[in-house]
């Protein structure tokens, strides 16, 4: 297999996929073909990871309908009951993409740590796998953020994989916690500074380094905090648009 010689992240606040014409179908928006796009290849290999929401089938289902008009060959990774695949290791290094989605990133991490997919997915990173994953799926590869994995409340988690080394905020602009809570916990030294999107904005790193934002909402921003004395200041980022209409 033949990769781009880099490693990619792509951290999304949320928007990966929109409704469809087609009742009770989703589909994914111009955030996702990014991310098939930095893989290089005609017809790339996405991975999708359900362990957020515990392998939910129908979520998978809706996964694979949405991409079903797209030039992409999809599988996914399960772990309930059971591993779905002889070597989790090896289905994730023979992706060109993952996606992980939403849901509860805490047990997202305790279930990738007990089966070994931290290590394999940070092997994937180096190799040029490129990750991606809106909200847990997003905060997963940073070293943490803020999460509602413990109830409605959220709270400071800062246990990721930490291949980024910086917090994360996800869905900025849409969930009022998000944005005070982020701030209180850099303030506080509990998460390092780093970096948030708004719906429909998704962060791209390339190896550790921040390169740019790109969104499908034309009112949607990313930001960067940093600590600053006892406070916080945050900075808005400007991202690159992509356009919302687009074909598979």
């Amino acid at each position: 297999m033949s990769r781009i010689g880099q490693s990619h992240i792509v951290a999304i606040g949320g928007g990966s996929f929109r409704p469809s014409k087609r009742h009770g179908v989703v589909e994914p928006t111009a955030l996702l073909r990014y991310v098939l796009d930095l893989t290089g290849q005609d017809r790339p290999k996405l991975g999708l990871v359900a362990t957020a929401v515990g392998d939910d089938s129908d979520w998978l289902l809706k996964m694979y309908t949405a991409f079903g008009r797209w030039d992409v060959e999809v599988s996914h990774l399960a772990l309930f009951p059971m591993p779905n695949v002889d070597d989790p290791r090896e289905w994730i290094l023979e992706q060109d993409a993952i996606y992980v989605c939403g849901g509860s990133v805490a047990n997202l991490m305790a279930l990738w740590r007990l089966h070994g997919l931290d290590e394999a997915f940070a092997e994937a990173w180096r190799e040029g796998v490129v990750l991606s994953g809106q909200s847990a799926g997003a905060l997963c590869w940073h070293v943490g953020g803020n999460t509602d994995s413990f109830g409605p409340t959220l709270r400071v988690w800062a246990d990721g994989l930490g291949l980024l080394p910086y917090s994360c905020g996800v869905h900025y602009n849409s969930e009022p916690q998000r944005r005070p809570l982020l701030h209180a916990s850099v303030a506080s030294g509990e998460l390092p500074g780093g970096y948030a999107a708004d719906e429909g904005v998704a962060l791209h790193y390339v190896g550790t380094e921040f390169i740019q934002a790109v969104s499908v909402d034309p009112n949607g921003y990313a930001y960067r905090i940093e600590r600053e004395g006892e406070g916080v200041k945050e900075f808005r980022i400007e991202p690159r648009l992509l356009t919302s209409t687009l074909e598979p």
